[in-house]
């Protein structure tokens, strides 16, 4: 069932994880409520992720988040923008913040004064607290597919 929502006859990220058990229906829902079930407006999401992506060179999320990405209005030259990062022409002041938020929490691991500032000139502090959430879970994600070795799907 969760293959199939997902595009796939066999997603194998699920598949895998669902090895698990009660872990995979954990995570399964802390990752839920963070994408789609957060309160980030869904196309800035799939920026967030398709970022990560791109940073992690993670083919699979890639794959996955470009779909969704469209499904959730990005265009294709925002979604191919992605991989330029925060400082390509053509971003919004709001959307610009979250990239480089996102650059830097990946590739620091932590977020300077001036970038965090930008950002909370955008977002009250629950949404501040949920991108960083959905950053970290996705930049885990992404290790934990590269380092399981996880295959590409099938759509």
């Amino acid at each position: 069932m969760l293959s199939r929502a997902s595009g796939t006859d066999d997603a194998h990220l699920f598949s895998t994880l669902g090895r698990t058990g009660g872990l995979f229906r954990g995570w399964l829902h802390f990752s839920g409520k963070l994408m789609p079930g957060g309160r980030l407006p869904r196309a800035e999401a799939e920026l967030v992720i398709l970022r990560v992506a791109h940073l992690r060179e993670c083919a699979y999320e890639t794959d996955h988040h470009r779909r969704l990405g469209r499904k959730a209005g990005l265009t294709a030259v925002e979604i191919d923008r992605v991989g330029s990062g925060p400082d390509a022409e053509g971003w919004t002041p709001r959307r610009r913040a979250l990239l480089t938020v996102t650059d830097q929490l990946v590739t620091t691991r932590n977020v300077d004064d001036a970038a965090w500032a930008e950002l909370a000139a955008h977002y009250d502090e629950r949404l501040l607290i949920e991108i960083v959430l959905l950053i970290n879970q996705y930049e885990g994600l992404a290790a934990t597919i590269t380092t399981l070795r996880i295959d590409r799907d099938t759509f």
